[in-house]
């Protein structure tokens, strides 16, 4: 097992309160335009549930890892319960805006949670949620990297650099479980295989479901999406980066230190 940076230290979460007011808030929120916003929030609509089952899935196993390992999990189970918390609040600002969000969310449960998860085994929920800790990592770096949250309002820039800089930060926590618990291949690569045909589901069912709630034309959507060229190139990068990197049996999610990109920005706001 490769070890991590030697600047981590313990995993800390950080209590957070964003101030989410919808009347400072714009409806498109992301560059002014519909689509691009309704992407994004189809995410915070994911993330919670999906923060929470990686949590379950990782507790599981926690008594059966070694005790510095168990000392970077609870860490990691704070940070994703803030995560939580913060992007469920944040449910009330597209509540707000006009749209009708709980026919997606109760899809999405009945799914993912009592379908897929209920019927897959412990050690197929924990490789799951190895792959998307390491798919949320890259879109985490893309982030910082790519100046993708230059185009977002503040107060949602705020939540989202948050977000991904804890992601990286404890970015390998699950997949070291996994490592202690099961190393196998095949396991590893299950799990890579359920992750993206979820992600890429559940994602773009929401955001659809968004989309046609603006009522805008076939048009107008297509030309909105063309408009996402630099956007698209990111999720390019996370699902074909991510899975090439993946597929490497000697794969670890520290081969690529940037621990730099997370404390840098956590940095500014411990001191805030």
């Amino acid at each position: 097992m490769r070890r991590a940076p030697p600047t981590l230290g313990l995993i800390q979460p950080r209590k957070i309160g964003f101030p989410f007011d919808p009347a400072v808030i714009p409806r498109h929120w992301v560059n002014g335009k519909a689509v691009p916003t309704a992407m994004v929030n189809a995410l915070h609509l994911i993330f919670p549930k999906g923060e929470r089952f990686f949590v379950r899935s990782v507790r599981r196993y926690q008594d059966q890892i070694s005790p510095g390992l168990r000392e970077q999990v609870r860490g990691f189970f704070g940070q994703e319960g803030r995560h939580a918390q913060e992007h469920e609040r944040f449910f009330a600002i597209i509540e707000a805006h006009g749209f009708s969000v709980d026919r997606f969310l109760r899809i999405y449960e009945a799914i993912a949670y009592r379908g897929i998860e209920r019927l897959a085994p412990d050690k197929l929920s924990l490789s799951v949620t190895v792959a998307l800790e390491h798919y949320t990592a890259i879109l985490a770096e893309g982030a910082f990297e790519e100046g993708e949250l230059d185009h977002f309002h503040p107060a949602v820039r705020d939540l989202l650099a948050w977000h991904a800089a804890e992601e990286i930060e404890h970015k390998a926590v699950a997949f070291d479980v996994l490592a202690e618990v099961d190393d196998s291949y095949a396991l590893r690569m299950a799990g890579m295989a359920l992750a993206t045909a979820t992600l890429i589901g559940f994602w773009a069912l929401g955001a659809t479901m968004l989309i046609r709630q603006e009522r805008l034309g076939v048009r107008e959507v297509l030309r909105q999406f063309k408009e996402l060229r630099e956007h698209r190139s990111l999720l390019r990068t996370v699902f074909v980066r991510g899975m090439r990197e993946y597929l490497r049996r000697d794969f670890h999610p520290w081969d690529h230190d940037n621990l730099a990109l997370a404390r840098d920005y956590l940095a500014g706001l411990d001191a805030a």
